[in-house]
């Protein structure tokens, strides 16, 4: 080995090489498991290989682990990693743990774990990385040691939670959707006290990313203040389909508890039926006025929040400028913005071509119109031919692909979004095929 000793939360992300120096994906955890005097042995490395599938990598195939890579015999069960009795995840499950120093001197709590090699193929918990409680000082982080295993013992007070301040600052690069998946890998408990922890925007953009049905376990389990301040942060369309998922009681609840504004926009989304383009839409486009410059249109779409696909066109209205807006007067895309000078008002190039479609539309229409004219979204109009808001290609996709398209991870999502691409010209929902695992076993 080109190591002996490695910390686990520098690990996470790390590539993993097949011997011929191809990738194969990357660590997302170590496995371990307890030992009555010995310290904890480790058994393998969860990796992600593509298609955010999660697999178990024994630790006994590993040929290497330094440079910020693992190089391994090349042998890797594909069948998706599940936790056995008795297994313990450092990253997900140790990291935030309290110990207690077995001389007396108080407690501490963990915030990294060594591993260290004693014999080839043979790894097990070397060193704690430990910092004591804060002192009195508001400024102090308190005291952190380098222990050994038997110089502590863990401990949990009754009723309390496992602290996830680590795990959190160890995926804090994570893009929503990958910590979507982390989250749903850990056990439930576990799961809860990460989202608890999570602050309300980054909850929000994960919670995006999950099935309803999770949205809706964690939802349950927090406070209402707090599920209130979560879903302030979602998109107005992601936050109506976990509201209408709720029991009608608390739904309500929850959007009296919202911002004015936010709750409004979830109303007026609620109001449409879901297979509707009203149903399917944004409440929150770029919308200006006819006499907008080409300059004004290209500072708005360069927010750095603005979801990609909004950012792709503006939208002319006359006043008012929030939905249900003035009369609709079509959309610039910012392709054409960049050929025309920043001085150019936006009122002389709409795109003549492209005609709104009503609320009440079909899904399956909506899905043709996008796919017949290569578009990336498309306005939404009311009787009166006000915008009330923008459908783009993420809500049909989310449309068409199947409700439990997130728990098939041997399709990878650009695989699976391909897929649901090649059924926008028909409107079918396309059915997904399992894949057999590989062979071998853990």
């Amino acid at each position: 080995m080109s190591a002996t000793r490695v910390f686990v939360a520098r690990l996470a992300g790390c590539a993993v090489f097949d011997p011929a120096g191809d990738r194969v994906g990357k660590v997302r955890d170590v496995l371990v498991v307890y030992r009555k005097n010995d310290p904890p042995r480790v058994v393998g490395l969860i990796v992600e290989i593509p298609g955010k599938r999660r697999v178990f990598l024994s630790i006994g195939r590993v040929t290497s682990i330094g440079g910020g890579q693992i190089i391994t015999t090349g042998l890797i069960n594909l069948r998706r990693f599940e936790q056995r009795g008795g297994e313990v995840r450092v990253i997900a499950e140790m990291l935030g743990r309290k110990v207690v120093f077995n001389d007396g001197s108080g407690q501490a709590t963990i915030e990294d774990v060594a591993i260290e090699e004693r014999e080839p193929g043979e790894w097990e918990v070397d060193q704690l990385f430990v910092r004591r409680p804060k002192g009195a000082s508001p400024f102090s982080k308190g005291q952190s040691a380098y222990v050994t295993w038997r110089e502590v013992r863990e401990f949990t007070a009754k009723g309390e939670a496992q602290s996830a301040e680590q795990l959190i600052a160890t995926y804090s690069e994570l893009k929503p959707a990958d910590l979507a998946n982390t989250l749903l890998d850990l056990p439930p408990q576990r799961r809860q006290e990460v989202a608890a922890e999570l602050p309300d925007d980054r909850l929000a953009d994960v919670l995006e990313e999950m099935p309803e049905s999770d949205q809706v376990d964690i939802l349950a389990k927090l406070g209402d203040d707090r599920a209130a301040d979560v879903l302030d942060h979602m998109q107005p369309d992601d936050a109506a389909d976990l509201i209408a998922q709720l029991p009608e009681e608390r739904g309500e609840h929850l959007l009296e508890l919202m911002e004015p504004e936010e709750a409004d926009d979830v109303r007026f989304l609620l109001s449409y039926g879901p297979d509707t383009a009203g149903g399917l839409m944004t409440t929150e486009p770029i919308i200006v006025s006819a006499d907008a410059t080409v300059a004004e249109g290209l500072a708005l779409i360069r927010r750095h929040d603005l979801p990609p696909a909004l950012g792709a066109a503006v939208c002319v209205t006359l006043p008012p400028y929030e939905p249900p807006t003035g009369r609709f007067l079509g959309l610039v895309h910012f392709q054409r913005m960049l050929r025309y000078p920043p001085h150019e008002r936006l009122g002389t190039l709409i795109d003549q071509g492209l005609e709104p479609v009503r609320a009440d539309t079909s899904a399956a229409e909506v899905s043709r119109i996008l796919a017949s004219y290569d578009l990336v979204s498309v306005p939404v109009v009311d009787e009166k031919h006000r915008l009330v808001g923008v459908v783009t290609i993420d809500d049909v996709l989310d449309y068409l692909l199947p409700d439990d398209w997130r728990s098939h991870p041997e399709e990878t999502e650009v695989g699976r979004r391909a897929a649901a691409r090649a059924q926008l010209t028909t409107g079918s929902i396309p059915i997904p095929h399992g894949r057999r695992a590989g062979d071998g076993t853990r």
